[in-house]
């Protein structure tokens, strides 16, 4: 089973890899959570990617399209992946496609999860992450009981920078004028699904499954 999850951020597309993980025994491959540990190294490529990703810009194309061919070279790929956050713009979904057909490998199905703008603002400006245990709060939908400390170990709790408002804003627009375009794509390949975001996880898990 080879997968890409498509939808704007804080559409759920990392909790439904991770249940497809499960599901098929397969790599989730996400491209943010890589450059996350790139940044969390400090290596030369963390640093160059984190003053990008703060500004709510997209990585550059060659930074990713060489950490996702890394990743389809290896073994445990070859049973399968699921790709989350890429491609995220024409030119990188040409050049994988052009990695697949290369390798004859068969891309199976694009998730296309759709959430409203304004739920979006809502999911990622509302989160707050302890500092000191990891876990994650909402304002709207898991707030803390007690402002700004986490319920577990009363750690303080933080916000990203690319969670902000005024960023979420922005990645929105990024999304739209160089992702958005990646829908008609796949629909011309003839292997897009559209899932509706807005259902409980679960019900958007099944659904997905249904169309597998």
């Amino acid at each position: 089973m080879r997968l890409i999850l498509l939808g704007p951020p804080g559409s759920g597309k990392g909790t439904q890899a991770n249940m497809l993980k499960e599901k098929y025994d397969i790599p989730h491959i996400s491209t943010g959570d890589i450059l996350r540990a790139e940044i969390k190294k400090k290596s030369k490529l963390g640093l160059k990617t984190k003053k990008i990703m703060d500004s709510g810009k997209l990585v550059n194309d060659n930074i990713v399209l060489g950490i996702i061919d890394k990743c389809i070279e290896t073994g445990e790929c070859k049973i399968g992946f699921i790709l989350d956050g890429f491609p995220r713009t024409i030119v990188q979904a040409e050049s994988l496609k052009q990695s697949l057909e290369k390798r004859k490998i068969k891309l199976n199905k694009v998730i296309n999860i759709i959430v409203s703008d304004e739920e979006v603002v809502k999911r990622i400006s509302g989160r707050w992450t302890c500092k000191n245990c990891g876990d994650i709060f909402n304002t709207y939908t898991k707030p803390e009981q007690e402002k700004g400390k986490c319920d577990k170990c009363s750690g303080k709790l933080y916000q990203r920078n690319d969670q902000k408002e005024d960023v979420v804003r922005d990645r929105l627009k990024v999304y739209k004028k160089q992702t958005q375009p990646l829908i008609d794509f796949y629909k011309k390949e003839g292997n897009l699904v559209d899932i509706n975001g807005l259902l409980p996880i679960n019900k958007v898990f099944k659904k997905i499954l249904k169309v597998l």
